[in-house]
């Protein structure tokens, strides 16, 4: 990445980068793209001329467009818990415990976020920096924004994050590398996630969320923190159904099931439902019952509010469930060191 002193500069050169760039490829909705640009200047008080030639450079990326339509949060359970659940990833997670336990203990000390659920989210997002994404953020963000109507506003707002994060911190918007949905870094923070929580937290003047462990750490905690995780509260438990698979009494639980993720029951009602939990934790807590395929049948968990925390970093229970073993995963491996 390359750190400039003014934004200015960047974009004054991005014209005669154009062939280069685009290599045939443009950006698809011309109207939106001009009407993205006269918002960047009469918002945030951007170059018109100097926003036309960086989106001159910009290409539209149709792998980009056949990712985001085939997510592999569509799969189902058994299948995606194999991605993550390796012991490659296990172990790498052990590795870096290690490697950064004590910013691990002082992170957790200051934002009550467990050691352990921050080394499994940077596991998943980029096993530990190795995948950090291979497509310029800039085309990825652009992609979306412009020719992606099913998300489009999303999008754009992203990209409008990324433009004045680059100018606050005087990088090049045609530089970074990011993942096909313009994630950045070792977490894979989004623009606006960026502006919002990365943190400084070895106070060398910059929150480096590409190389800087220590920064790395503590903007995972602070995320998970400003989106009010419950510091010893458990994550999730599995339930059994006490009935026979197609009886109708034994599958009363099945009218609870739906696509809302926030705690919703509390476990007393969860267990009017003919399911038997084994863990101990008071019946008017509140849980979401959730279900998981397998191979041959379905999982049943109960998911409590920091359950939901994880899946305000990516929204989805398979995301969170692989976040939440991974974690155990590494927990149980990692051995007594400190």
């Amino acid at each position: 990445m390359i750190i400039i002193p003014h934004f200015a500069r960047i974009l004054s050169g991005c014209a005669c980068l154009a062939l280069v760039a685009c290599a045939g490829n443009t950006v698809k909705d011309g109207e939106i793209e001009q009407s993205f640009i006269e918002q960047m200047v009469s918002k945030h008080q951007f170059d018109e001329s100097e926003l036309e030639d960086l989106f001159a450079t910009v290409a539209i990326k149709e792998d980009i467009l056949a990712r985001i339509a085939k997510p592999s949060e569509g799969m189902p359970w058994y299948k995606y818990r194999r991605i993550f659940l390796t012991e490659e990833r296990i172990n790498a997670g052990v590795k870096f415990w290690q490697d950064n336990a004590q910013t691990l203990a002082e992170v957790e000390k200051a934002y009550g976020v467990p050691a352990p659920i921050i080394v499994a989210i940077i596991g998943v997002e980029t096993s530990y920096g190795k995948n950090t994404g291979k497509h310029r953020v800039i085309d990825a963000l652009s992609t979306l924004a412009f020719a992606y109507p099913p998300r489009a506003k999303f999008f754009q707002s992203e990209l409008e994050h990324y433009l004045l994060f680059c100018r606050d911190q005087h990088f090049n918007p045609l530089e970074p590398l990011g993942s096909y949905a313009g994630a950045m870094g070792m977490p894979q923070f989004m623009p606006s996630s960026f502006r919002s929580f990365a943190v400084d937290f070895d106070r060398d003047g910059q929150s480096d969320i590409w190389h800087n462990n220590a920064d790395v750490i503590a903007s995972v905690a602070n995320y998970f923190a400003k989106h009010q995780w419950h510091t010893g509260q458990a994550i999730a438990f599995p339930v059994t159904a006490k009935g026979e698979a197609n009886d109708p009494v034994g599958e009363k639980y099945k009218t609870v099931l739906n696509g809302d993720l926030k705690p919703d029951l509390r476990l007393v009602e969860l267990e009017s439902l003919n399911l038997k939990t084994e863990r101990s934790v008071p019946l008017d807590t509140k849980v979401k019952l959730l279900s998981f395929e397998q191979a041959n049948g379905e999982e049943l968990w109960a998911a409590l509010d920091n359950f939901y925390v994880i899946t305000r970093y990516n929204h989805s229970p398979l995301y969170a469930m692989a976040v939440y073993q991974l974690s155990e995963a590494i927990l149980k491996t990692k051995g007594p060191f400190p």
